[in-house]
């Protein structure tokens, strides 16, 4: 059997990241120094959707969802066995408060496989998404999470994939200097992170940048989730920095560490 598996959040960041470079070739090594998943669970900015939906576990095709990419981005393929179990284990530990839908021609997006064709390459790891029921709602995000925590028992790695940071409007195209406001940011979520006070980070939005990091919440609350499960484990940051001048890449891992 697989030891408990760690949780983690991953900073997905730009599409193009698909095709390699830099911050992709730190997905790899970090993927290498994890312990293998017999499932991983995704719960990705890019997957809104209440009641919490699970996404296929047959063979749906990938969703490319951005614009205005080069045409080789929309010929990648990832095709992973999809995980049945994990679906039907996500439904028993929801249950029966909340219900929990199935949508079986919704693939993996771009904030599920873009990060996934490092972190693990072979595509031979069973994959499922659970969307986000409550973009607006981080305290029920962070109860979501703790419902999950479970699944690392059986081996399922949950993966939360968003930015720490993320405003489209202020990204620098050229990869500029790093705003004071990002940074500041970030470093405030490690902090709390590191503090062992994920559940203050539920209240994320009275900070005072909270409205300029996150002008949307999609890409803050799966860290929620990621954080509330891993329950008392301790973070490590095995990806740091930032694309874009702002947006943050920093990865969070919970636990074996």
């Amino acid at each position: 059997m697989t030891d408990r598996m760690p949780t983690a959040f991953v900073g997905h960041g730009n599409p193009m990241n698909a095709l390699g470079g830099p911050l992709a070739e730190r997905w790899r090594a970090w993927g290498e120094s994890l312990p293998r998943p017999d499932a991983i669970l995704v719960v990705s900015a890019h997957f809104e959707r209440h009641p919490p939906t699970l996404s296929s576990t047959t063979d749906a095709p990938l969703v490319y969802d951005f614009f205005g990419f080069p045409d080789e981005m929309y010929r990648l393929t990832y095709a992973p066995p999809g995980a049945p179990g994990v679906a039907d284990a996500v439904e028993r530990l929801l249950g029966p408060e909340l219900t929990v839908d199935r949508d079986e021609t919704r693939g993996l997006d771009h904030g599920a496989w873009v990060p996934l064709m490092h972190l693990s390459p072979g595509a031979d790891v069973p994959v499922v998404q659970l969307s986000i029921p409550w973009t607006d709602d981080p305290v029920e995000m962070l109860a979501l999470g703790g419902r999950l925590a479970p699944l690392r028992d059986d081996g399922v790695l949950v993966l939360g994939s968003g930015n720490l940071v993320h405003n489209l409007r202020r990204v620098d195209w050229h990869d500029g200097q790093t705003p004071s406001w990002a940074a500041d940011f970030d470093a405030w979520v490690a902090e709390a992170l590191e503090a062992g006070r994920a559940p203050d980070l539920a209240g994320y939005r009275r900070h005072e940048l909270a409205s300029t990091a996150h002008p949307t919440h999609e890409h803050f609350v799966p860290v929620l989730v990621a954080a509330a499960a891993a329950g008392d484990d301790s973070p490590s940051f095995p990806v740091e920095g930032f694309e874009l001048g702002s947006v943050s890449a920093r990865s969070v891992q919970f636990g074996l560490s």
